[in-house]
């Protein structure tokens, strides 16, 4: 019994430090083929990364905008409870604004456009990887790389930075709407408050955290949807797997981007 159960957590520690490897491995050659590449001859496919960019970025707008109006909304009600208890009320836009914009944007708009986009591409690589596409595009002399991997994570950099900027808005309009209409706050000190509490840095962090849970998503979803054996119940387990990974490693990465910034200070 003990000797299996070492067995067993020896087999999911290689099976994580493969995993871990081959991430790195892909990360660096991405990066390589999207910075480097280029002054190699190997131009990078912009109109292609533009349309993907519609599709990470504008195509989930819809649901990350409600997702933080109701998070603005349902932050502005129990910080207000909370600090009604000792007088402080009016220090609540200053802790709407602070935890959406450091906090609940970058990681809330991260884990849907995982579950939405990311889950795509794992999907969409995957069926191409068992359908044989890959393997076709190498034969030709294509880099898979460069041709399937740079494109979605250049459209990740790009729009979920920008999506969470909107959702930063959208959010601090959302406790603006409670201040107004629940608790009969004025929305000029509501916002000159908010205002007051925000810094360069607090965008500074949301925006890192952004580009951060970016790389996680793009580079986890492509590693899974590339290693997809034959089979079309593996397609569906590659797409579990990347919306899992990806969700994990960004709220890991949420604490390492945070200790940076709160060491710093």
């Amino acid at each position: 019994m003990i000797s299996a159960l070492i067995r067993g957590v020896g087999r999911n520690s290689l099976g994580l430090l493969a995993e871990a490897g081959g991430l790195w491995q892909l990360a660096g050659t991405s990066l390589n083929r999207l910075f480097i590449g280029p002054f190699q001859g190997d131009p990078i496919r912009f109109r292609h990364s533009t349309l993907l960019m519609v599709k990470a970025g504008y195509d989930s707008l819809p649901l990350a905008s409600l997702i933080a109006l109701l998070v603005g909304m349902i932050m502005a009600l129990q910080s207000a409870q909370q600090l009604a208890e000792v007088g402080a009320i009016s220090l609540m836009p200053k802790l709407v604004a602070a935890s959406i914009i450091r906090e609940l944007a970058p990681l809330l708009t991260a884990i849907i456009v995982a579950g939405r986009y990311g889950s795509a591409i794992a999907a969409e690589l995957g069926t191409m990887k068992v359908s044989q596409e890959i393997d076709a595009l190498t034969v030709m002399g294509v880099n898979p790389i460069s041709f399937l991997v740079v494109p979605r994570l250049l459209a990740l950099i790009i729009s979920l930075p920008c999506l969470v900027l909107f959702s930063d808005f959208v959010g601090v309009t959302g406790g603006l709407m409670i201040a107004i209409g629940v608790l009969n706050l004025g929305a000029r000190g509501y916002m000159l408050s908010t205002f007051d509490a925000l810094g360069m840095e607090d965008l500074a962090m949301g925006l890192v955290k952004a580009l951060v849970f970016a790389l996680i998503i793009a580079l986890v979803s492509c590693q899974q949807g590339l290693k997809t054996e034959v089979g079309a119940e593996q397609v569906g387990q590659s797409t579990t797997a990347s919306v899992v990974h990806s969700i994990v490693l960004i709220i890991a990465a949420d604490l390492f981007v945070t200790t940076i910034f709160f060491l710093k200070g």
